[in-house]
């Protein structure tokens, strides 16, 4: 099984939908990272698609 390099817990932007907002991480299994987003609920992320943004909240 392949690390991701996101965890649970973790807060992330997509960058082409900015739109969404902040999203924190639920689970990651190597490329496949589950984040619930403020505005988009909950979306299942392929990383080898799209290159998630690490994000700090209140920063």
């Amino acid at each position: 099984m392949q690390r991701s390099e996101f965890g649970p817990g973790d807060y992330v932007r997509h960058p082409k939908r900015p739109e969404w907002g902040l999203g924190q991480v639920q689970s990651a299994v190597g490329n496949r990272v589950t984040v619930m987003f403020e505005h988009a609920g909950k979306v299942l992320v392929d990383t080898d698609v799209v290159a998630l943004e690490h994000d700090a909240p209140g920063l």
